[in-house]
């Protein structure tokens, strides 16, 4: 993929959407406040929560407020309504995640079985391969293909509705498992969608402003404008959990942003020269999932070798273990926050600039993380050598 030139690129248009939704989900938030309350949807303190006072939950209808305002400005702008013009893919993603939000609303006010959740959770996804969100190709770096390295793969209807719901349900399910300390959902959110904006635009430079290249930036910029918005209330110290119906909105849309970014491109339009920018798609993809998958993977793990179900809640998830070992909410909500931002915009550098120079400024910002985050431990190994 060339160098990113955002020149005659809508970026303006964009960022006036992430600050609408922004704008508009900052503006609710202090009414679906007031709203969480008066219907009950209070989560009150349990053995593995770390709040200790009872708090209004169900933050993801502002988000998903604001994301329906910022959409319905995109649909009257004159460049970005192309994007509702030649797919249903943005309408897609609007009902499905109006769709998850109503699931989510009722699981902060009645706590839904596990099951239904992910019942619903499936649906949702089945929603957006509906519209046309999934996977049509699929470029693997191995064998041959013509004169070029590596092989395309032609999806299925079936294959590609089937990767796009397991990458749908599994991202619902990874940001639902990190959402729990204040602002650590909304953050990470608001960084993988940053990244993939960034991304998608450096792919519609890439295509020519194909009309086709144009709804995974704007899904994106919408929704790192919700979450950018409902930080101020959610940060710590919160005043509003965003509870399921945020952090399955998040993940949803987080999973459309990413396939219609990297699941339709025709990879057999590059060269073998290109490897980087043929599996750039795939590195944003990890990159995003990586901190909130690890979490799911771990816990996963942990509780199967137990015998507990991998759905039952434990005090043992990354974060609870930054607090463990000394930080304080607030900075482990930063250093997971740095942890997300490095793994995220180093896979989009990487097709943007030099990628030796990009993995080496990586690889040193990791080894920075690293450090900062086992300062607490080391200054407790020093304190017990002491006399």
């Amino acid at each position: 993929m060339p160098g990113f030139a955002p020149a005659g690129l809508p970026v303006r248009e964009y960022l006036l959407v992430g600050l609408t939704a922004a704008a508009v989900t900052f503006l609710v938030t202090g009414v679906i406040r007031l709203l969480a309350i008066r219907i009950g949807a209070v989560a009150h303190p349990r053995q593995r929560d770390v709040h200790i006072k009872p708090m209004p939950r169900m933050g993801g209808v502002a988000i998903f407020i604001g994301v329906v305002a910022g959409m319905l400005l995109a649909w009257r702008l004159p460049v970005l309504s192309r994007a509702f013009d030649y797919s249903y893919e943005i309408l897609g993603v609007a009902v499905a995640g109006g769709v998850i939000v109503l699931i989510g609303m009722l699981d902060d006010r009645f706590e839904l079985d596990s099951i239904t959740k992910l019942a619903g959770q499936i649906m949702t996804a089945g929603i957006l391969v509906l519209f046309g969100v999934q996977w049509f190709f699929f470029w693997v770096p191995w064998g041959e293909q013509g004169d070029s390295v590596g092989s395309l793969l032609v999806l299925s209807g079936n294959q590609g509705a089937v990767l796009t719901v397991l990458l749908a349900v599994t991202m619902i399910n990874a940001m639902n498992f990190v959402d729990g300390l204040d602002g650590l959902a909304a953050g990470i959110g608001f960084i993988a969608a940053s990244a993939i904006c960034v991304f998608s635009l450096g792919l519609l430079s890439d295509v020519g402003g194909d009309v086709g290249a144009y709804p995974p930036a704007l899904i994106a910029a919408t929704l790192a404008g919700g979450c950018l918005g409902f930080l101020p209330y959610n940060f710590q110290p919160a005043r509003l959990f965003m509870g399921d119906s945020g952090s399955m909105l998040i993940g949803l849309m987080l999973a459309a942003a990413s396939t219609t970014a990297s699941g339709d491109i025709d990879y057999s339009r590059y060269s073998a020269s290109d490897a980087i920018a043929l599996l750039s798609p795939l590195l944003v993809v990890a990159a995003v999932l990586f901190v909130p998958l690890l979490d799911l993977i771990m816990a996963i793990i942990r509780r199967t070798r137990r015998g507990q179900s991998p759905f039952s809640a434990d005090k043992m998830h990354l974060h609870h273990r930054l607090l463990e070992i000394g930080h304080s909410q607030r900075r482990a909500v930063m250093l997971i926050y740095l942890w997300a931002a490095l793994l995220a915009f180093g896979a989009v550098a990487v097709t943007i600039f030099d990628p030796s120079v990009v993995v080496w400024g990586v690889l040193g910002g990791l080894l920075l993380a690293v450090i900062v985050s086992a300062v607490p431990r080391l200054r407790q190994l020093a304190n017990r050598r002491r006399p």
